[in-house]
């Protein structure tokens, strides 16, 4: 994410800042500029969002929108019941990831296709709260351009607790929307058969049998050899999973490498002008990111924390990465 500004007085602030903290100008996002606007009251040719009465929301809605809610917001089909304290805290958490995954969209320039423009197909968000009387736990997933996230997620003890039952290096919530849209992005980037065998010629036929595929998966685990070939584990359960995990990952690259750009982390003069990963090589990208994780995993480990991210770029993932990358520049200059 790029580095923010206040419209007002130029202080830096951060993305969901509703306030700037030294001239006290109110502060919302704009997502068609992607920039901060610093207002008081009410700002003019916009107004607030309606969830921003909730604690939850710093975007604008422009004047004329029929809307009231947010771009952001108004992708929501389903929220837990707010009047429950627990869950309204855990929705504001989801909420916070769920905006910051749309900028890394966004400022990639891909395309979002709505529920409202594709009623079947768009994209739409359920943020699901798990109901004691309920018949089945919530699962976090993907349908037609559906994901479903279970807000529990948002407490750290339970999302620690899964990824520790699971095995996983790592856990987040804008992990679940990354990973999420992977599927999404494959059924609207991929709807032609030209392409499709474009991306089975790198992540395997996507034909074979899904749930049998996760049913082995879970009962056998992956194969000895997975890293070799995956990202992560999960990433050999199907080539869907692989694309989707590989896709996550190469969002997690994009945006951490917009992040160290913008807070000058990366060398002086490296000849790597952040705009959307269109001007880098992969190969450049991947050597600044492993260069960088491997301080920060340092720093990490210094003062007893967790590594900030261990997963192994292989020949073969490096060839996926490469692959996101390829496929991501071509959405960027044809849209269409």
């Amino acid at each position: 994410m790029k580095r923010f500004t206040c419209g007002s007085c130029s202080n830096t602030v951060h993305f969901d800042n509703t306030v700037c903290l030294h001239c006290q100008s109110d502060l919302g996002f704009d997502p068609a500029t992607m920039t901060i606007c610093a207002f008081a009251g009410e700002p003019t040719g916009f107004r607030k969002c309606a969830n921003h009465a909730e604690g939850a929301c710093n975007w604008l809605v422009p004047d004329g929108s029929d809307s009231l809610y947010c771009f952001a917001c108004s992708l929501d089909r389903i929220v837990p019941n707010l009047t429950e304290p627990e869950h309204a805290a855990q929705w504001r958490k989801v909420e916070a990831a769920k905006r910051h995954f749309l900028y890394g969209l966004m400022k990639l320039r891909l395309p979002i296709v709505t529920r409202k423009e594709n009623p079947e197909h768009g994209l739409a968000f359920e943020l699901l709260a798990e109901l004691p009387q309920a018949p089945a736990p919530v699962m976090t997933g993907h349908e037609n351009g559906l994901i479903t996230i279970n807000v529990a997620e948002a407490s750290d003890p339970e999302r620690e607790a899964r990824r520790v039952s699971l095995g996983e290096p790592m856990r987040t919530l804008i992990g679940h929307f990354r990973h999420e849209s992977g599927h999404y992005y494959w059924n609207l980037l991929f709807a032609d058969e030209a392409r499709r065998e474009e991306a089975r010629a790198i992540f395997g036929d996507e034909r074979i049998d899904y749930q049998a595929a996760l049913v082995r998966h879970y009962a056998n685990g992956p194969p000895a050899d997975w890293n070799e070939h995956f990202i992560s584990a999960y990433a050999s359960s199907h080539p869907w999973e692989d694309f989707a995990e590989t896709w996550a990952h190469y969002l997690h690259l994009a945006d951490g490498l917009e992040t160290a750009f913008a807070y000058e982390l990366l060398p002086a003069g490296a000849d790597c002008a952040y705009e959307a990963g269109l001007n880098w090589s992969l190969a450049a990208m991947t050597d600044e990111w492993v260069r960088l994780t491997i301080g920060v995993n340092a720093i990490n480990r210094s003062i007893g924390q967790p590594d900030l991210y261990s997963f192994i770029y292989s020949p073969e993932v490096t060839q996926k990465l490469a692959f996101m990358h390829d496929l991501v520049t071509r959405v960027c200059a044809d849209p269409a």
